[in-house]
């Protein structure tokens, strides 16, 4: 019997959608099969709609009630099998699509919309109070599962920077849930695998392979923070320098230096005083700062410093 036929090719739209909500990073989240969260998803239709844009923001509202503001094309997910199993069933299948796009918001109260903490995703990603709980089982495991393959082991000492030779680098969170996922770590594996579930996985496991959209959109974003200040799309129109801090110590999933932080965000000339102090610190009052005005997305804006503790 030969390979099951292919169906033609469905694409379908996938948005990434950062907030920060009570000092965490969260994503846009809607309920997704066997209670697994998912990110808004929605199929584009050649026939009716113009864009893919276009498309992903009407969906997008209309499954969350939420408005997208700027968003930018993140990836092409297009790997056969992409798809869970039970979506397509029987013998013949269909190639899944879907765009993923990234997209920011200061603005995470409006109504309906689901936000579920980036980190609850991604537990290993957390290094701001030292290593998190779940990386020394996590490391055991991946180091028996490595044992006699070299090529195995320095993955893992690279991406999980695990001898003083290397250095954690934030922005890898992709190639670092893959290989989890290669290694039968994460609950997408077994699931995807029609294995048994996992006793133990760490973090949310997500439908589809969502999860593994958001590693990229969360890689980006961390990426981004160095050479574009894409930070502020996160921050309310005022701010005080603490706050600025605690959102891109939640995204970075690291510990920043106070004062390195502070003095690299003043040399940048991204921010003025606005002569006002904030009263909601719970302590001193602390001066509150703005945006220069000016299109911060172009020309030579810089990245914020991520001036990490060590």
């Amino acid at each position: 019997m030969g390979a099951p036929a292919e169906q033609g090719v469905r694409i379908g739209l996938s948005a990434v959608v950062i907030a920060l909500r009570d000092r965490k990073a969260c994503v846009l989240t809607t309920p997704g099969e066997d209670g697994d969260a998912a990110l808004p998803f929605g199929p584009f239709d050649p026939a009716r709609d113009r864009t893919f844009e276009r498309a992903l923001r009407d969906f997008v509202t209309a499954q969350t009630g939420f408005r997208l503001g700027f968003v930018e094309q993140l990836y092409t997910f297009g790997d056969l099998g992409r798809a869970s199993p039970r979506a397509t069933p029987g013998p013949e299948r269909r190639r899944e699509v879907s765009v993923g796009y990234l997209a920011l918001t200061a603005d995470a109260a409006q109504a309906e919309a689901r936000w579920t903490p980036v980190l609850d995703i991604f537990p290993w990603e957390d290094r701001r109070d030292g290593p998190p709980a779940c990386l020394a089982p996590l490391i055991a495991d991946l180091t028996a599962w490595a044992a006699d393959d070299s090529r195995r082991q320095a993955r893992i000492e690279t991406l999980f920077a695990t001898t003083p030779a290397h250095r954690w680098n934030e922005g890898r969170v992709l190639d670092r849930y893959e290989l989890l996922y290669e290694a039968g770590l994460v609950a997408e594996a077994a699931r995807d695998q029609d294995r048994p579930p996992l006793r133990t996985a760490p973090g949310s496991a997500m439908a589809s392979d969502h999860r593994r959209i958001l590693a990229t959109g969360l890689g980006r974003l961390r990426s981004k923070l160095k050479y574009r200040p894409v930070l502020f799309d996160l921050m309310p129109a005022t701010f005080t320098l603490s706050e600025l801090q605690i959102a891109a110590e939640a995204v970075t999933g690291l510990s920043l230096h106070k004062q390195n932080f502070r003095r690299g965000v003043e040399r940048t000339g991204l921010v003025e005083p606005t002569g006002r102090l904030s009263a909601a610190t719970g302590g001193r009052p602390a001066e509150l700062f703005r945006v220069i005005d000016g299109d911060l997305s172009t020309g030579e804006a810089l990245g914020l410093p991520l001036p990490a503790q060590r």
